[in-house]
């Protein structure tokens, strides 16, 4: 009896021509992120003196340091809660407009711009002699100018315009994709707006909007450029992001900053898990319905 070729028993385990095309965004997610990954950890591991440990002992007994986790929290946080407050309302009016896609366009325009030139930009206009406080001034609502930039406040805006577009498109995408079948069904049998929203829509959109809200927290918890132009690097906005490039790039210590920045991706991954495991006490079945 002949036996199959390997190609036909690859084929039977599921190996076949089209499991290949898996392969070239395999080695890029190596490349790009499981090697990198994997070496920040040993990096972190191999401090200049101390035990293997040494590098994270450091970190969470020096206040100073330690102290950047609750500042960055502080504000991705709030940034995202707001970002996903104003993000939810204008997607629900948009998707009722026949201009859609010009209106989207405008709300996302900002995301074209990069957040070095929104900061510069908003140096310029929420500055003392910029045009916000001159405009206050001059009707009569301030006697002098209000301090909006090298400081918590200046690197707030930064990352609410930055991060506003990249929530909005997500959900918009998410509210589009119920089926206005759904609401029709509802208000036929009596409910009104406020009822439909908080029992019908809002039950289908938590799990995409805890979606959007870990992706926007990831994308703010990452801040840098802004805290460096708009905050205080030194004070209030010293952001774990500025610790880690400080312990790498000013004290030439690269194991310290590769232990930072791990120390940044486990808060996130904690908050992101955190998030993650509050959607499934929502509703979790399909949004779709019969639309299309």
């Amino acid at each position: 009896m002949n036996r199959p070729s390997l190609r036909l028993r690859l084929a039977a385990q599921g190996f076949d021509a089209t499991t290949l095309l898996v392969l070239p965004g395999l080695a890029v997610m190596v490349a790009l992120f499981v090697y990198p990954f994997v070496y920040g950890i040993v990096d972190s591991l191999m401090p200049r003196e101390g035990v293997w440990y040494s590098n994270y002992t450091r970190f969470f007994t020096d206040r100073f340091q330690f102290a950047t986790i609750g500042a960055t929290l502080w504000l991705a946080l709030p940034v995202t809660i707001v970002n996903m407050a104003l993000a939810l309302p204008i997607a629900f009016r948009v998707r009722l407009m026949s201009r859609q896609r010009l209106l989207t366009t405008i709300l996302v325009l900002p995301i074209t711009l990069g957040t070095v030139f929104v900061a510069d930009g908003l140096l310029t206009f929420l500055g003392p002699q910029g045009w916000f406080n001159r405009a206050l001034i001059l009707v009569g609502l301030l006697d002098a100018p209000v301090k909006l930039t090298n400081n918590y406040w200046g690197v707030f805006a930064s990352l609410l315009i930055t991060g506003f577009p990249f929530a909005f498109l997500l959900t918009l995408s998410y509210v589009t994709g119920i089926d206005p079948a759904i609401e029709q069904a509802a208000a036929t049998l009596g409910a009104g707006p406020r009822q439909r929203f908080f029992r019908v829509y809002l039950p289908l959109l938590v799990p995409g909007l805890a979606v959007t809200f870990c992706l926007a927290f990831v994308q703010a918890f990452a801040v840098f450029p802004s805290a460096v132009l708009l905050g205080a690097p030194a004070g209030p906005t010293r952001v774990i992001s500025i610790a880690a490039y400080q312990a790498a790039f000013e004290q030439y210590d690269h194991s310290m900053g590769s232990a930072i920045a791990i120390i940044m991706g486990l808060v996130e991954l904690v908050v992101v898990v955190a998030v993650l495991a509050l959607r499934s006490l929502f509703y979790r079945g399909p949004a779709g319905g019969t639309k299309g």
